[in-house]
């Protein structure tokens, strides 16, 4: 067996020293952390919200996703903020804070409003029917999207009706709190760094890794960023913003100001506090939808991580079975150092969507799993970690199989540039 490297942001770097890394790292630590402003909590810039406001529900939930959806808010929800990074960086519909220049922010709107536009015609208009059309009518409403940091616009595209979606990824949510304390003289710099990796993620219809990266290290936190202007792409406005810890049983614990308090003096806890958040979401133009969440988690998905912190994989196996998805995953899937997402995602999925950078044929399956496959795949394209066996067993795969367009990229190209799309779905086992 080869199997190739390639450096393709932090996921590649990352699997390149992975058995180095995992050494000498504990559990959890080896994602990057926003080097955000130690901010004091006043009671402006959080409030308690002990329950929700009463246009934070839907209908009566009929399933565990809709329970978790319509749970009573604990900890300090800072909706107050995702509203004003709503309408500042991700140019959403909402009153700005009167203190920045609007001239800048027209400008920074004008641009970003053209790029949204851009991006539902030329791929959301073009893959949310298709997907819908192979998708399952009763498909689990729980979604989890490992690799996906970033990319809240494509989960809606893909599953527009689950009502949690659950992204991971290296990178943390970010500390939204900046945004009430930003100079106006640095408005336009950080308005300018966002917009190119959004036009990046539109242009690319996926989250370049070392995009995200970059947007840790900005003022504003691009993870959110990146999840607002998703919001605004598919016409859905924030409702509230949480950020919470994993005990082991996988239970949130959900961060209050009390814990920002105690931990302001402590840089390191004090940024872990911002790592996961839990954003909730409603449409503008359908009343009747139910309120969607979406939860990000910074955690290091390889099997050393897994291993040394069980909270994670408790949190996800809480949901039995899940629709998921994966792209652009720097073929991660197909190691044996992530062997513990690919087999809790055998065990529990069933019904998921992917680039070649899914599950391998060889472990799927075995599983009791099909796969379809859609476009043209003849072999994998340079990114990340990848074994020239399943790249031989997907060749295979696709070529066993009628040749079905696919109008639109899902994820990575193939080493010729073209677009494919598998759908791997249960069909026997558990």
């Amino acid at each position: 067996m080869r199997t190739t490297l390639a450096l393709v942001g932090r996921w590649g770097a990352l699997t390149a020293g992975l058995l180095v890394a995992c050494a000498r790292t504990a559990p959890g630590d080896t994602h990057a952390t926003a080097t955000a402003p130690s901010l004091a909590p006043t009671s402006a810039s959080a409030s308690a919200s002990p329950n929700p406001p009463a246009s934070d529900s839907g209908p009566a939930p009929a399933s565990a996703a809709a329970d978790a959806a319509a749970t009573p808010l604990e900890g300090a929800n800072f909706i107050e903020q995702a509203r004003a990074l709503f309408r500042v960086a991700a140019c959403g519909a909402a009153e700005p804070p009167p203190r920045f220049d609007r001239a800048v922010m027209n400008r920074h709107c004008d641009d970003l409003t053209r790029a949204y536009e851009e991006y539902r015609k030329a791929w959301v208009d073009v893959a949310k029917p298709f997907i819908a059309s192979l998708r399952p009518r009763d498909l689990a409403d729980a979604v989890v999207y490992p690799f996906g940091g970033g990319d809240l616009t494509s989960a809606l595209t893909t599953f527009p009706e689950a009502l949690e979606i659950t992204t991971i990824s290296l990178e943390p949510a970010g500390d939204v709190r900046p945004i009430d304390k930003l100079a106006p003289n640095k408005l336009e710099r950080e308005l300018a760094v966002h917009r190119a990796h959004l036009e990046r993620l539109f242009k690319m219809a996926h989250s370049r890794t070392d995009n995200l990266e970059k947007e840790s290290l900005a003022e504003l936190p691009g993870e959110l960023v990146f999840a607002l202007g998703a919001l605004v792409v598919h016409g859905d406005e924030p409702v509230s913003l949480r950020y919470f810890r994993l005990r082991p049983d996988g239970t949130a614990s959900y961060v209050t100001e009390d814990d920002i308090a105690e931990a302001a003096h402590r840089p390191r806890a004090f940024h872990r506090l911002f790592d996961n958040a839990e954003l909730r979401f409603r449409s503008t133009s359908d009343a009747g939808k139910p309120v969607q969440v979406l939860r990000h988690i910074a955690f290091n998905l390889d099997d050393t991580h897994l291993a040394g912190d069980p909270s994670l994989l408790a949190y996800l196996s809480r949901k039995e079975k899940v629709a998921a998805m994966t792209k652009a995953a720097s073929h991660l899937l197909w190691n044996n150092h992530f062997s513990g997402i690919r087999q809790w995602l055998l065990a529990h999925t069933v019904w998921m969507a992917s680039d070649s950078t899914g599950i391998p044929p060889r472990y799927a399956q075995p599983a009791g799993f099909l796969q379809e496959t859609y476009g043209k795949f003849n072999g994998p394209a340079l990114f990340g970690l990848f074994d020239d066996r399943d790249a031989a067993d997907f060749r295979r795969l696709f070529a066993s199989q009628p040749a079905r367009d696919l109008p639109f990229r899902y994820g990575y190209p193939d080493k010729d540039g073209h677009a494919h799309l598998i759908i791997t779905r249960r069909v026997a086992g558990p």
